[in-house]
């Protein structure tokens, strides 16, 4: 079954972030990983809720996604983003 992550980002410096990005995308698609979002296309309809930036990336289950965020490549990568940005991250299985 799909499982999808979540991901809020505060991002407080663009370039380590992009630098982040171009690191992380190709360990996310060797794990099987696609986004399902485009970076700055959310809007929020009720509350106040407040993100910045908010991506939804479908992998075929939830083993590859702990394969991509357990990658030894991807752990060096988790200093950089959590220097760049504030983040909430979350998995979700699917049905």
């Amino acid at each position: 079954m799909p499982a999808y992550y979540i991901g809020e980002h505060a991002i407080t410096d663009s370039a380590k972030f992009d630098r982040y990005l171009q690191a992380t995308i190709p360990i996310i698609e060797r794990c099987g990983g696609k986004y399902l979002t485009r970076a700055g296309s959310h809007q929020v309809i009720e509350g106040n809720w407040k993100p910045n930036r908010v991506v939804i990336i479908e992998f075929p289950d939830a083993a590859a996604f702990r394969r991509w965020y357990a990658a030894p490549e991807y752990q060096p990568l988790i200093a950089l983003r959590q220097q760049a940005a504030t983040d909430v991250m979350l998995l979700l299985e699917g049905i």
